[in-house]
């Protein structure tokens, strides 16, 4: 089977952020409209028998069957894999999707896997309680104990995930100690990179093979589309289709063009969540009802040092946990009002969860212990409202607990 591969974008390389997102997909154009049509359909036709074979032995061909390939798809993958600095991506229909499509398509039988200790709740499931069902052996290790994942590797390890920073207690993992560790004894990595983004850190240039990101939050930044992104070489890319064909997490033609659409704002987003982000994350260690906060960006954070080399920003979400314990943590989320009570991260508008209410019919106490969440532990998403509007919004729900 054939693959198809993207066209060139002229200068790209050589483009900011801000153009790459507005431009990257331009070679992909298939008329001249200015804003991109959505293609809406699941099959698509072929003019002669000859091309209908090479449509469907091309693998990824955009314009057999919407589950093979879309033209949508396509513009959004093109501008993802400027991003992320990779040959190439794949678009699913959520992020859960790329992580289970992307850690299937790269393991076997046999195969031993390493994890880290945190990880977004349904990405633990997947390697503690998944994986071992179909013969695939895993080893969790506390990400930041590279002596415990040297220690964890076997000669049947075949690959090693990571998340950073990890949600939701905003733990790092070092990337380039990671791949220093995996590549030389042909291990492959993958990197959740959901809730920094590309535009605040790249860990295929620090030396991870594949990244996957929940595109639902940051790419779409808007809380109206669900979707999910891998990116990688072509030949990773390859596996990872192959699986993804058989799965079936397609991305609506709908929801990557709405995609699309969110990628055009990206640059112009990020920099408004970072500055808001960092200002209200000092802000809140200024005040005395909040027992600690927790935010790559401060100098207070354990690992700040670590966010300093390999984080150009530090994104929407911060950690916080509440004087008082759970009780007061509620009366608190309850009384925001211009920060919304919902789950999801990286959209315009900034949401707040209580993570110890939110997790608690799905993981046992001791998993939530282990995962760091506290029973009066907050998750805010910042969004790009005014800083001063969520400064007053926060503090009129904090004197609410005197």
């Amino acid at each position: 089977m054939t693959s198809w591969a993207q066209p060139e974008q002229a200068h790209a390389a050589e483009w900011h952020d801000e153009t790459t997102v507005l431009h990257g997909d331009a070679a992909l154009a298939t008329d001249s409209s200015v804003s991109p049509p959505i293609h809406y359909t699941a099959t698509f036709k072929a003019g002669s028998a000859e091309e209908f074979a090479d449509m469907a032995n091309t693998a990824r061909h955009p314009g057999f069957y919407t589950r093979y390939g879309n033209p949508v798809h396509k513009r959004v993958e093109a501008i993802l894999a400027e991003l992320e600095g990779t040959e190439t991506a794949l678009l699913m229909a959520s992020g859960m999707g790329a992580v289970s499509t992307t850690i299937l398509g790269l393991v076997e039988r046999g195969d031993h896997v390493i994890a880290q200790q945190r990880h977004y709740m349904s990405t633990s499931k997947l390697f503690e309680e998944v994986l071992p069902r179909f013969g695939v052996q895993t080893t969790i290790v506390d990400q930041a104990d590279l002596g415990a994942l040297e220690a964890a590797i076997r000669p049947e390890t075949r690959l090693i995930m990571v998340e950073t920073p990890v949600n939701p207690t905003l733990t790092l993992t070092d990337l380039q100690a990671v791949a220093r560790l995996a590549r030389p004894r042909g291990i492959l990595t993958v990197a959740d990179n959901t809730f920094a983004s590309p535009l605040n850190q790249r860990p295929h240039a620090l030396g991870i093979d594949v990244v996957v990101h929940s595109a639902t939050k940051y790419f779409g930044g808007h809380h109206d589309l669900t979707a999910g992104a891998v990116c990688c070489s072509q030949e990773l890319a390859e596996r990872i289709w192959a699986m993804h064909v058989t799965l079936g997490a397609v991305l609506s033609p709908m929801d990557a063009w709405l995609l699309l659409r969110g990628l055009r704002t990206l640059p112009l987003r990020m920099e408004r969540i970072n500055a808001n982000a960092l200002a209200l994350a000092r802000w809140l260690e200024s005040r005395g009802e909040i027992e600690r906060v927790f935010y790559p960006g401060l100098e207070s954070h354990p690992q700040h040092a670590l966010a300093l080399r390999q984080m150009k920003g530090y994104g929407a979400v911060i950690a916080f946990s509440i004087k008082g314990g759970f009780d007061a943590t509620s009366r608190f989320v309850s009384s925001l009002r211009l920060a919304t009570h919902a789950v999801s991260l990286g959209g315009v508008e900034t949401l707040a969860v209580h993570t110890a209410a939110m997790w608690a019919g799905t993981m046992t106490e001791a998993q939530m212990t282990a995962a760091g969440i506290e029973p009066n532990f907050i998750r805010m998403s910042v969004g790009v409202e005014h800083i001063d509007d969520l400064k007053r919004d926060l503090e009129q729900a904090l004197s609410g607990l005197a």
